[in-house]
């Protein structure tokens, strides 16, 4: 089994006492090169964390291995209580389900209006009742504050108006971990606020961990929190 046996087969409940990611002597690699080796730690649930390094140190590789989009290829990792290093890909998408991604160019479809964005999602991931679509699609907009906006186009909103229908997105299935890389790289200082403001709303009203991949260290100062470094293919504790 992938997951572990205490918990529930949807991941629904976690307890609390077990790391949402845990990671002991993780080598990850990208294109047949190891660009962390021996990765050790562990992220609580509820816990925002920042992930900073240079371009091409490993931040996304990091990140893309946590949704098993690249394979471990020696340690021992576990994500929402998926043991990634057995994982069989028919259940990759049960993992990615249980957590939020936000990526860094938001890939929305630029042909649908934010409503159907949205409903694009939850059908693809086993919502059928078009009662419950509509009311989810109306509480993750209404905590994004976009409540009015769900028959826009996208190219019709700016740039701090589509991080938030990405954010929407990815809160859809309710979440209890959010992989987030370099979501405020395209915004200004203050609608950089406004979205750091609501990463930390929402990781404390939902209890919610994030790990967010930054480049922008004065958001770093402005929202301080706990620093991952990847450096010389290690990560560690700034």
């Amino acid at each position: 089994m992938e997951n572990v046996p205490e918990i529930n087969a949807n991941n629904s409940i976690a307890p609390v006492s077990r790391p949402i990611i845990s990671f002991d002597s993780v080598n990850i690699s990208h294109k047949q090169r190891i660009v962390l080796k021996h990765v050790n730690f562990q992220l609580q649930y509820g816990e925002f964390a920042y992930l900073i390094g240079k371009t091409g140190s490993g931040k996304t590789s990091l990140l893309r291995t946590l949704y098993a989009d690249l394979e471990i290829q020696s340690g021992f990792g576990v994500v929402l209580n998926y043991r990634l290093n057995k994982i069989k890909e028919k259940r990759i998408p049960y993992l990615r389900r249980d957590m939020g991604i936000i990526f860094q160019d938001y890939q929305l479809l630029t042909d649908r209006n934010v409503k159907e964005n949205l409903e694009f999602v939850l059908k693809a991931t086993g919502w059928n009742n078009k009662i419950a679509i509509k009311t989810r699609i109306n509480e993750v907009l209404q905590l994004v504050d976009l409540a009015d906006m769900q028959f826009k186009m996208i190219f019709e909103l700016s740039g701090g108006e589509q991080q938030r229908v990405v954010i929407a997105r990815a809160l859809l299935n309710r979440p209890k971990l959010l992989l987030a890389d370099e979501p405020t790289g395209n915004l200004d200082p203050q609608t950089s606020d406004e979205i750091m403001n609501l990463f930390f709303k929402i990781s404390d009203d939902y209890n919610m961990a994030v790990l967010m991949a930054t480049h922008d260290y004065r958001i770093i100062d402005q929202f301080p929190a706990r620093v991952l470094k990847c450096e010389n293919s290690n990560l560690f504790e700034n």
